[in-house]
């Protein structure tokens, strides 16, 4: 286990990554931890393309192989292979899971209150959300949060999308400057029409919405529930202001999920069955994705933004 000292410069090096990315208009890669086999992929990948990356575990992960371990097995790999890596506890579903992600040295939490209550008031997740973000303040990890319960589920669905009631559940602005206010968070969790799961027919995000909770907020914005999304979403959030953007996948299916801050923009993978991640990063950046230190990858999709994929 590292040291307090090494993890509080493991944090501040990781909102450093932040905050290059913004400047140089890239995007961070990040991946889902589903066993070691995954993080070698990862690190390959990542050295391949010379880019930092993070790689993020949930708790049910978390569970099987150990925060402590994973913490030990990131920082072996980087230490090996001279990988630039940090570490996501991604929808802690209590503030005690958040708290031990926080004491296991991982530099980013997720709280995500309404993932295990979800009838919680706002009232109830701003209040455990603050708790979260006082604890971090010992390591100085970065704190990411939602304000409500978000739809869907993690799933292959084969009903259609109810868009009048995904509606609903849209971010509301001037909402999303008070959670951000009252709590201290690094990163809010928005919903313009995005949902968790893969759905027979197409999920419709709100673009302009997202303008406006930008120009409402200034911390980093997440995307989650991104399965099925069109990729073009994703260029034009980047344009509006996208640090990173989330894409984890589990066993039998793959969900897709972002997060997003100014002008760059960051995906999170991982992959179900044993497949070439480093095979699927070629593919997916030959497409629409571009390294500021390879230069490789076709960014003319968003001028003045880089994404890359890692």
């Amino acid at each position: 286990m590292p040291t307090l000292a090494q993890i509080r410069k493991n944090c501040e090096m990781a909102r450093g990554a932040f905050e290059r990315a913004n400047k140089e208009h890239f995007a961070l890669g990040a991946f889902n931890l589903d066993n070691q086999e995954t993080l070698v992929a990862v690190v390959r990948a990542a050295i391949a393309k010379k880019a930092p990356v993070l790689v993020e575990v949930s708790k049910t992960e978390a569970d099987a192989m150990g925060l402590d371990n994973v913490r030990d097995l990131v920082d072996n790999y980087k230490g090996q292979y001279g990988a630039e890596m940090y570490i996501n506890l991604d929808h802690s579903p209590t503030v005690g899971d958040a708290i031990a992600g926080i004491t296991a040295g991982l530099e980013c939490i997720h709280i995500d209150i309404s993932q295990a209550k979800h009838s919680a008031s706002r009232e109830e997740i701003i209040s455990e959300t603050k708790k979260v973000v006082n604890a971090a303040k010992l390591t100085g990890a970065m704190v990411e949060a939602e304000e409500r319960y978000f739809l869907g589920s993690s799933n292959l669905h084969k009903e259609k999308i109810d868009y009048e009631e995904v509606k609903k559940y849209m971010t509301k602005p001037e909402e999303a400057a008070d959670f951000v206010k009252r709590t201290g968070i690094d990163t809010f969790a928005a919903q313009i029409g995005n949902l968790h799961g893969r759905y027979p027919v197409p999920k419709i995000l709100d673009l302009d919405l997202l303008r406006e909770i930008r120009q409402a907020i200034d911390c980093n914005i997440s995307l989650h529930g991104g399965s099925g999304t069109a990729k073009h979403y994703f260029v034009e959030a980047v344009k509006i202001g996208v640090w990173n953007s989330k894409k984890p996948a589990c066993f039998m299916r793959m969900r897709i999920e972002s997060t997003m801050r100014p002008r760059s923009m960051m995906f999170w993978c991982s992959f179900s069955r044993r497949r070439s991640m480093k095979r699927y990063l070629s593919r997916v950046s030959s497409g629409y994705c571009w390294s500021p230190k390879t230069g490789s990858g076709n960014s003319a999709a968003a001028p003045n933004t880089s994404i890359s994929l890692t």
